[in-house]
């Protein structure tokens, strides 16, 4: 199942080669003809590489050549970007300066140099590519959706007594299909099912078509199998011979949708799609359109791996199906592995499977699939074999768990692909942060650039894609649209594993087999090695490019060996130290050139970094937060052009140092800077100008008296939390794009500073954030109109002394989320809440008593204020408003529409 994603490889190659960087490179030093060659030849060879990649698992020489052609790709990746960092090299890292290096002026011999490099790699090249002719491969460009195998096609069938665990998601969705709906507008109604593959969601589907209620509620009732083909004519045949038991294969499609709007018409019909893959909307409203003359309370039902089809579909909020407990698990894994009765003679076997379905995290199908691999088997050696191995180790059918998933990999677009893969390099049950996860993706160059739009976006645009596709899942904001966590489960983890090796491996410094064809290397050791295990290990691994350490406390604890992982793998893109506690990081750090990452943080020990780590002219990312020690950064670290994100703990009174002192160019390409722990901070930089890049500030735990009177003119996100000594009042100038603003832990601050309020932001700040300001009482201290024209989101938080909302509320007529919580003085809403057009989701917990009887509905005295919203919670109780009613719950009521993960459901 491991995939080669060589084209992922040759795409970025041939963007690189196609730059100006390279096309003034090569004029100038007289390579041109051979870079075009090169260019030319991966042109061709990537034209076939998604066909090859689709048939290489049946073909183990195509498998070969894909392996052999990586490995030229790969150099020649390494020697572009060595052309871009001696480019920059000989500027001293300016990139306005670039086009000076394309000169005669450079050596002879480093021209020489790269320009046999290039020649070498195409005749490999050209040896290689001559060899596709064997495999009769067809060319592809772009994204051609895969055509998978026939999946089975389904019927409504089911004996409830053959299913285990689904009696409450069942009742769940009965009770949807016997409500009548609110919308006047609408007829028919969708409920759909979402969840990975796997969990039963087709199972569930069948039980609730077969319930005895269900069928009495319903005058007519249609099941169809929909798969990856949504074309609307199949469709509205299969739904007329479910309907009418009568083949209508000869119909042209107006005679079909005539005749089933007839069959429908006044009718209160459910319409069961199951499996749908589809995301072409109009397809789906096409569809839909010939049900609606339909009886009021008819119900289509859909099962999805996506919630962006259920989105498209038109149900809101989805159904999203959760797993089994591990008590369901063990009596369905019991009923699959034994004949009747046999688990009660072998009681040994029985406490093995416990621990095997562990791995199943609740998923159904993986504890059929592990169950069907031990039936009848009664040797306890076949039943620890598959204890202690992992799911994608395991011999797998066609049906079984992880070749049901790969149905929803082989959907991703190429590049959706390749960052998916990177995920296998974290653990199990880790807590990805969006930050993280796209600072990986862009040092490895998996996130594709798009025209005027920022890499840092698009990646996130990708992390939301795996959301909605179910790979990820328990999404926790911790800060709104900006940082976020969120969890894989532990199959789509076996997923990633299964096809990223043996490129991206998670091993230990004992692992004994370790693939020389490993790139990227996860070390899930606890405990630091000793230096020899360290040797013996690192002459295991040949071209390493991600070395990352994501267990918590352990980390490098000498010097050697990040000198001994610096002389062995000077191809490196990744180095992560965290949590080291080496007090001298080595001069000979500058001999990555081709470092994009470099990860320093929570080292205690270091004190000083050598001014050579200011020569990474590539390195993008440098974490050093947590450095509690370090005195100060490198002298010449602004004149690293690349850099883009830097997080930093220091000393210095002038966090970024002297701008004057460095000359032009300082710090241009900085897109995100957090200063955390600076205790002794007086200001970013003295004679700060050059900060043009800047997005995202983030300010924490800094205690020192500082005045940042700075102008950020490119910056949409500010974050301070407990920084007590901060003074605001005079802050930052120039905020012409700013949208999100946070405070946490600021004690002394009384009102939102001016500067905010009444400058350039006030028309552009769209979420305002403010958690945990003792003495803050009002959002501002004067009279007259609010001017947050853009303002969306205001969230006040855990401030006792905060009483009331400004009578200028009026005039925030974007505002959609207000949440007041933890707040005891606040008692009452401004009068103006009703002008709030946009508001629909309101939350008011714990403050006041007298304000939550006040909002009552219809008796309350700010009832009318508010009576417009949508989504109101008043001390943990919604009331929701539709176009007819008005009802209360608790939480999210009986019926969880978005259920939380049981506490015996293995996570």
């Amino acid at each position: 199942m491991a995939e080669s994603f060589a084209f992922g490889i040759a795409d970025r190659v041939v963007g690189k080669l196609a730059s100006l960087v390279v096309q003034e490179f090569s004029l100038a030093w007289g390579v041109k003809t051979q870079v075009e060659e090169l260019k030319d030849t991966m042109s061709t060879i990537r034209a076939v590489l998604l066909d090859a990649e689709k048939k290489q698992a049946k073909d183990r020489r195509l498998s070969i050549w894909l392996g052999k052609l990586k490995d030229v790709f790969y150099e020649a990746e390494d020697v572009i970007d060595e052309l871009e960092y001696e480019a920059l090299r000989q500027v001293g890292g300016a990139w306005d300066e670039v086009r000076n290096f394309f000169s005669s002026s450079n050596p002879l011999s480093s021209r020489l140099l790269i320009g046999h490099k290039i020649k070498n790699i195409g005749k490999r090249l050209d040896k290689i590519a001559a060899e596709k002719s064997q495999f009769d491969l067809t060319e592809r460009f772009g994204d051609v959706p895969i055509l998978h195998r026939e999946r089975e096609m389904t019927h409504s069938f089911v004996r409830a007594s053959d299913v285990i665990g689904r009696e409450g998601d069942r009742e769940n969705i009965v009770r949807i299909l016997m409500q009548s709906d609110h919308d006047p507008a609408e007829n028919v109604s969708v409920v759909a099912i979402v969840g990975i593959g796997g969990l039963g969601k087709t199972t569930l589907a069948k039980l609730v078509y077969n319930d005895d209620r269900v069928v009495s509620q319903f005058h007519k009732k249609m099941w169809v199998c929909v798969s990856e083909d949504f074309e609307v004519q199949r469709l509205t045949k299969e739904i007329l011979t479910s309907l009418t038991d009568e083949r209508c294969d000869h119909l042209s499609i107006d005679k079909l949708q005539n005749r089933l709007r007839n069959e429908l018409e006044g009718k209160r019909f459910l319409l069961v799609l199951d499996d749908v893959w589809n995301t072409n909307r109009d397809k789906w409203l096409e569809l839909k359109a010939f049900t609606m003359g339909g009886a009021k309370g008819s119900k289509i039902v859909v099962t999805a791996r996506s919630r962006l089809v259920a989105s498209i579909m038109g149900s809101s909020p989805a159904y999203e199906l959760g797993g089994l407990s591990h008590e369901e698990c063990l009596s369905l894994f019991i009923k699959c592995a034994f004949s009747d009765g046999q688990d009660k003679l072998y009681p040994n076997l029985v406490e093995i499977g416990r621990d095997i379905i562990k791995k199943c995290g609740g998923v159904p199908l993986a504890v059929r699939t592990l169950g069907g691999l031990l039936y009848l088997k009664t040797d306890e050696y076949d039943w620890v074999s598959v204890r202690d191995n992992e799911i994608w180790e395991l011999e797998q059918k066609e049906d079984d768990i992880l070749p049901a998933l790969k149905l929803s990999y082989d959907e991703l677009p190429f590049d959706l692909k390749q960052c998916f893969a990177f995920c296998s390099l974290f653990p199990k049950d880790y807590k990805f942060s969006n930050l993280e996860l796209v600072q990986m993706w862009m040092t490895q160059g998996l996130i594709k650039s798009q025209k005027n739009q920022e890499i840092e976006d698009i990646g996130n645009r990708y992390i939301n894609e795996l959301l909605l596709r179910c790979f990820f899942q328990e999404v926790v904001e911790e800060i709104q649209r900006v940082w976020y966590y969120f969890k894989m489960h532990d199959l789509v983890h076996d997923l990633a594993l299964s096809v990223a090796r043996p490129e991206c491996t998670m091993i230990n410094f004992h692992s004994q087999n370790v693939s020389e064809r490993v790139r990227h290397v996860s070390l899930l050791d606890t405990h630091w090695p000793e230096e020899e295990d360290i040797l013996r290990f690192v002459g295991k691994l040949r071209d390493v490019r991600t070395i990352w350490f994501p267990m918590v406390k352990a980390g490098p604890t000498s010097e050697s060996f990040v000198t001994t992982y610096v002389l062995r793998f000077n191809h490196m893109r990744v180095l992560d130290l965290t949590n080291s506690s080496f007090e001298v990081l080595p001069n000979s750090i500058c001999s990555l050139k081709h470092l994009r990452y470099l990860n320093l943080s929570n080292n205690d020990k270091i004190k000083k970094l050598p001014n050579s780590i200011s020569k990474l002219y590539l390195l993008q990312i440098l974490l050093l937060d947590g450095c509690v020690s370090l005195e100060e950064l490198p002298r010449d670290i602004g004149k690293m052009m690349s850099l883009q994100h830097l997080e930093v703990t220091t000393k210095e009174t002038s966090v970024l140092g002297n701008e004057k002192k460095e000359g032009r160019g300082y710090f241009n390409s900085l897109r995100l800077l957090c200063i955390r722990q600076c205790n002794y901070m007086e200001s970013l930089m003295k004679g700060l100008q050059s900060l043009t890049a800047l997005r995202t500030l983030v300010i924490a735990d800094c205690y020192g008296r500082a005045s940042l009177s700075v102008e950020l003119t490119a910056l949409e996100t500010l974050l301070i939390c407990n920084c007590a000594n901060l003074d605001l009042s005079y802050g930052f100038r120039g905020l012409e794009r700013l949208q999100v603003f946070g405070i946490w832990e600021l004690p002394y601050l009384v009102t939102l500073p001016h500067w905010l309020l009444q400058g350039p932001s006030s028309n552009t700040l769209r979420h305002l954030l403010i958690h945990d300001c003792g003495y803050f009482r009002a959002l501002t201290d004067e009279e007259g109109p609010l001017n947050l024209t853009s303002l969306e989101t205001l969230v006040i938080e855990e401030c006792p002394q905060f009483s009331a909302l400004p009578e200028g509320m009026r005039h925030l007529t974007a505002l959609r989320r207000l949440d007041v919580r933890y707040c005891p003085k606040f008692s009452a809403l401004p009068e103006g809440m009703h002008h709030l057009s946009s508001l629909t989701q309101l939350k008011i917990e714990k403050c006041n008593k007298m304000l939550t009887q006040r909002c009552q509905p219809r008796t309350g005295e700010d009832w009318n204020k508010i009576a417009h919203v949508l989504d109101i919670c008043l001390d943990g109780i919604r009331i929701l408003r539709t176009n007819t009613q008005v009802t209360k719950k608790r939480g999210t009521g009986g019926l969880k529409l978005h259920p939380k993960p049981r506490n015996d459901t293995p996570q």
